[in-house]
């Protein structure tokens, strides 16, 4: 049976603060209830809630202020992470929260895993953005950069994109293509110019009277 509780701050989905809402028992007492998020919505907690509003509001307050300033200075950031890769530009293995957390540790930028969001590991190459939820009300967007190499990975963070060996090699085979058919058509119309010119020279020469000629 649903279980009702009384969220303690505002819960993506669910309510806001002060809401007495209906959720599975497993969801509230293994994330709800022991990280502090909700009550059971008791008679005798809904009393205390309402006694401690003003107080939980304030409190609130601060730690979204705290977060926003936090938020500020992570709107340019750029996480680097270095994993080994196929010509697919597949990872062999996976990217996951706690690798970008640790990856953003190392920038002197702390974030818990649990604050990444990340339905599932990133298993490619390339720049990947990332939403961090620093507080229920505030949440930023980082990059988060896959790369083999140091090097590789500042070309990402100028803005470039990796390309698969073999899309590189069908684009490159499709450019060539492109030049060959460019210079087919220009020594076509070079030809067909002379043509033209050869033809007027002798219609030219045809028209003019034997005594000139």
């Amino acid at each position: 049976m649903p279980m009702n509780v009384i969220l303690l701050e505002r819960v993506p989905k669910l309510g806001q603060m002060g809401d007495v809402v209906k959720v599975k028992p497993g969801f509230a007492r293994n994330y709800l209830l022991p990280q502090k998020k909700a009550l059971r919505a008791t008679k005798d907690n809904i009393t205390y809630f309402e006694s401690q509003r003003k107080v939980l509001e304030a409190q609130n307050l601060e730690r979204r202020q705290e977060a926003e300033a936090v938020g500020a200075k992570m709107s340019d950031l750029k996480v680097s992470i270095i994993r080994q890769a196929s010509e697919a530009l597949q990872l062999y293995g996976s990217v996951t929260s706690r690798d970008i957390a640790e990856g953003a540790a190392a920038q002197g930028v702390k974030i818990e895993r649990s604050q990444v969001e990340l339905d599932k590991p990133i298993k490619a190459l390339g720049e990947h953005k990332i939403k961090i939820h620093l507080h229920p009300e505030v949440v930023v967007e980082i990059s988060v950069l896959v790369a083999r190499s140091a090097d590789e990975a500042e070309f990402l963070a100028k803005g470039g994109k990796l390309v698969a060996e073999t899309e590189r090699a069908a684009m490159e085979a499709a450019e060539a293509a492109q030049r060959a058919a460019d210079q087919a058509a220009a020594l076509f119309e070079a030809k067909a110019a002379e043509a033209a010119e050869g033809e007027t020279a002798e219609a030219a020469a045809e028209e003019t009277p034997a005594d000139q000629k």
